[in-house]
């Protein structure tokens, strides 16, 4: 069983930053995909940014240029910067783990909520 701890949630004005951060711990698989997703009021979750352990990166095309996601394999970390936040980006924030293969071993974290004022 893998655990999932987010922070750095928060308030910030628009075109500010913040940096989230998820840690995972437990039973591991080392070849996995962790990332982030969101959910808006009133809309369906969405993809923000993935890093598999070997370091390849996706984002969504809203956040490209914007957010950076980075990882720490001997840590079990993976953090998101982001930076020149809009309203649009307000959402709960979820860290995800995907071990390669293994579907059924997907775990989500609880959630932090980003909220940017205008």
């Amino acid at each position: 069983q893998v655990q999932l701890v987010e922070s750095g949630g928060g308030l910030v004005q628009s075109g500010g930053s913040l940096r989230l951060s998820c840690v995972a711990s437990g039973s591991i698989f080392s070849r996995n995909t962790m990332g982030w997703y969101r959910r808006a009021p009133g809309k369906q979750r969405e993809l923000v940014a993935a890093i598999s352990s070997r370091g390849s990166t996706n984002y969504a095309f809203s956040v490209k240029g914007r957010f950076t996601i980075s990882r720490d394999n001997a840590k079990n970390t993976i953090d998101l910067q982001m930076n020149t936040l809009s309203p649009e980006d307000t959402a709960v924030y979820y860290c995800n783990y995907s071990p390669f293969g293994l579907p059924s071993l997907e775990v989500w974290g609880q959630g932090t909520l980003v909220t940017v004022s205008s």
